[in-house]
């Protein structure tokens, strides 16, 4: 039983001690569970949208510290409780906002830790409007909404190996948009916010 114990040490070694190597490259899919708000110079909503993304990984290795990092997603975006108002008699009302995108962002990643399995990525990235709506009238607000997101992705992860060149991400990710949000405002700009935490597999290539 104690070699047994020792030859399952060794080999959990083995996986765990690999780090990855120049000129490789890693894909992968994660799905994640999102948190959507929107914010001003001044405040932030506090009435959060739960939604999810579903996202297309790509890590390519310059060493065994920094890649670069691009994906494309599916992202859930918008925020609860916000105000339509009906511009014929100015009476508003409380309802959801609904504002999903293809999202692409393209991100330096530092690869860090004893064996290389942690990670800090950060870089821009680009929305490019799919739909939007609200929940009172489902009204469909995409005429009323830029056709594009531009903003600033930040993530902290690990990669845990579970098999000969099979690894399992666990990843919190936020997104802060520096655009605005609506084509036509009250002077000041309105942007989108999300956090989300993310599960999925990567492969070595």
């Amino acid at each position: 039983m104690k070699k047994l114990l020792t030859l399952l040490l060794v080999a959990g070694f083995g996986i765990t001690a690999s780090a990855q190597e120049k000129n490789s490259l890693e894909l992968g899919l994660h799905a994640g569970f999102n948190l959507a708000t929107v914010s001003t110079s001044s405040q932030t909503n506090s009435d959060y949208r739960n939604g999810f993304n579903l996202t297309a990984v790509g890590d390519y290795f310059f060493s065994d510290r920094w890649s670069i990092k691009a994906k494309i997603g599916y992202d859930q975006k918008g925020w609860d409780s916000g105000y339509i108002t009906n511009l014929d008699n100015g009476q508003s009302f409380i309802t959801d906002y609904r504002i999903n995108y293809l999202t692409i962002p393209v991100m330096a990643n530092w690869h860090f830790g004893k064996k290389r399995n942690w990670y800090l990525n950060f870089g821009p990235y680009f929305g490019i409007l799919l739909n939007a709506s609200e929940t009172k009238f489902n009204t469909d607000l995409k005429n009323f909404i830029h056709n594009r997101d531009i903003g600033i992705d930040l993530g902290i992860g690990v990669k845990l190996p579970v098999a000969n060149k099979i690894k399992v991400l666990l990843e919190l990710d936020g997104q802060s948009g520096l655009t605005d949000l609506f084509k036509q405002n009250q002077g000041y700009q309105v942007r989108t916010n999300r956090s989300s935490f993310n599960a999925g597999l990567l492969f070595d290539l």
